[in-house]
């Protein structure tokens, strides 16, 4: 009786492993009311091939082709000045509008998503740049950051304020970042990206004249909307020199926030080129208790010493709060360098063409060394420098003119020279 018990058991025990396998097949290990909304919309994820059959949407090439959409809307090889330093303030529409869920599972969810990415890209781009947040809720808008180069902190502050309530005023949030921004130095570029829920504003005021206000200060305001064009907001655009674009969903909304995120072309009106005295701040030996000049509060160890009056502070960059001098950091100048000599455009391989020059091209692409021919051999989408006629695949073409700012074959070329002469 016993044994047979046990046999019973152990089958029980591989029935339950069995359907658990099936259930990770099926849903990838999801609740039901999550493959619910993991299914939703499904369609949209097949397109119809030459033969008219149902295919699954290449993800690969559509990412790729929005990132080039980008790239190719912003003049980036041009040799224009840009606002290398700029001042952004966010503003959140926490308004009650921002619970509505036509984006899964709210817009506020979706919201708060795509601005800790854009932040993180925000400060990747822009090191010397400083960044903060504000919310509108019943009515009212509050300053959630001060302007600062931590992403983490403002991630963590926009994380713990995620409640919607009352209606929003697009008049008070324009006075308070007006408020902070100008006290910025005219060097720097003073720009407010507000994310904008709600179908009205709730003002106690004439807005126009804020806005003029606003425009007197060269303060850019852009606005992403995401329900129905406004038109106080589109005249806040027009008036200030910003961007005013509606999100049709989230993969749209991440995309028209990134565009915010590379350095705008400098204006002669709205900064004026000038030289700007720097600091380079010393790391703070750990285990040195000193009192932090940003917090008002003592901290043990961490930090870093302005070299004029020798006070602390938390973060780079950033001003010091004692003498007012600019703290940065050499790697912050070194990855704004390729802000002013961009890297070309690489050029697309269409199919057709590679396969009448299949000989020419070589199997592999030159930065990753994967094979750049689909299934079957056939030849699939690449690009190719124009400079050295290098031939990379999409994902290094991302990852070049995102993260590493120069050409393989380029540098290849460059550093194989001096060996040739000296041979000869």
């Amino acid at each position: 009786m016993n044994n047979s018990k046990g046999k019973r058991s152990n089958g029980d025990e591989h029935e339950d492993e069995d359907d658990e396998e099936e259930d990770e097949a099926n849903g990838g290990g999801l609740e039901a009311w999550e493959r619910a909304y993991a299914d939703e919309r499904s369609w949209e994820s097949l397109q119809e091939d030459e033969s008219g059959l149902l295919r699954p949407i290449d993800n690969k090439a559509t990412y790729h082709a929005q990132y080039r959409r980008r790239i190719r809307s912003t003049p980036s090889t041009a040799r224009i000045q840009k606002g290398l330093i700029r001042y952004l303030y966010i503003v959140v529409d926490l308004s009650r509008a921002a619970s509505e869920m036509d984006f899964k599972p709210s817009r506020m969810a979706v919201v708060a998503k795509n601005v800790e990415a854009f932040i993180r890209e925000f400060f990747d781009q822009n090191p010397l740049s400083q960044l903060g947040l504000v919310f509108v809720k019943d009515g009212v808008a509050q300053c959630l950051t001060e302007l600062g180069g931590s992403p983490d902190s403002h991630i963590k502050a926009l994380m713990g304020k995620l409640e919607c309530s009352g209606e929003a005023s697009l008049q008070n949030a324009l006075e308070l970042v007006y408020g902070y921004l100008k006290q910025v130095p005219s060097y720097g570029h003073r720009e407010v990206l507000i994310l904008y829920s709600a179908l009205s504003t709730c003002d106690p005021g004439d807005i126009m004249e804020t806005i003029q206000q606003c425009k007197k200060s060269k303060i850019r305001c852009s606005v992403v909307g995401l329900s129905a064009e406004i038109f106080i907001c589109k005249h806040l655009c027009q008036e200030t020199g910003g961007l005013y674009s509606i999100a049709l969903d989230e993969s749209h909304l991440k995309e028209l926030l990134l565009e915010h995120a590379p350095p705008p072309p400098a204006i002669a009106e709205f900064a004026i080129a000038s030289l700007i005295k720097m600091g380079f701040p010393q790391r703070a030996a750990e285990g040195v208790v000193s009192i932090c000049s940003c917090h008002k509060e003592p901290k043990v160890g961490g930090g870093y010493t302005c070299p004029r009056c020798k006070a602390r502070v938390c973060e780079l960059p950033t001003e010091c709060c004692v003498c007012g001098l600019t703290l940065v950091s050499s790697p912050h100048l070194a990855r704004s360098y390729h802000h002013l000599f961009p890297i070309t455009l690489f050029s697309e391989v269409s199919p057709s063409y590679s396969s009448k020059q299949q000989q020419r091209i070589p199997k592999n692409c030159f930065g990753c060394q994967q094979s750049l021919l689909n299934p079957g051999n056939k030849p699939g989408l690449f690009v190719a420098c124009p400079k050295c006629s290098q031939f990379f695949c999409l994902d290094c073409d991302i990852y070049i003119h995102e993260s590493l700012h120069n050409c393989p074959g380029c540098e290849s070329l460059r550093h194989s020279k001096p060996v040739i002469d000296a041979e000869e």
